[in-house]
């Protein structure tokens, strides 16, 4: 089901993409793959970078064109679809701490990018807040993710 889910969002993306203008270089890191966004989240709550030197962030650019929005996208969803799985499976650990981080990391590059990104980030959100059956995430889940969140939005 996950898999369906990831590329449905993945095909979406590719859809709303190739309505922008071909523009912003987005950095080789962030076309990697999930991977490379997971592992550099380890990090997290400190400073993310996924190849030493590329903060996630400026994985988002302004007038990013179709092909890497889309792979950009698919890679950070992929991402919070897995660090939502194991963060509702242990609430309050690693894994909230780097689902707040990555979006609030992907946030505070889409605020800077006058709305082609916004769609992203509301996917991300979804992803990152789900939970089966729409039952609320525990207390602990949500802080975690406030403290991974708050610290991407300053220095992801």
């Amino acid at each position: 089901m996950r898999r369906i889910l990831i590329a449905t969002i993945a095909a979406s993306l590719v859809v709303i993409a190739g309505c922008g203008e071909q523009g912003g270089s987005t950095p080789v890191a962030c076309l990697e793959g999930e991977l490379v966004y997971l592992d550099a989240l380890e990090a997290a709550p400190g400073v993310v970078q996924l190849d030493d030197t590329t903060l996630i962030s400026e994985c988002l650019v302004e007038s990013q064109g179709g092909g890497d929005l889309a792979e950009v996208g698919a890679a950070m969803l992929a991402a919070a679809t897995e660090l939502n799985g194991e963060a509702r499976k242990q609430p309050g650990g690693r894994a909230n701490v780097e689902l707040g981080y990555l979006l609030g990391a992907a946030q505070r590059g889409a605020d800077q990018t006058e709305g082609i990104h916004d769609e992203l980030v509301r996917r991300l959100a979804a992803a990152a807040r789900y939970s089966p059956d729409n039952l609320p995430l525990p207390p602990a889940f949500r802080r975690a993710y406030r403290e991974g969140f708050d610290a991407g939005r300053e220095r992801g």
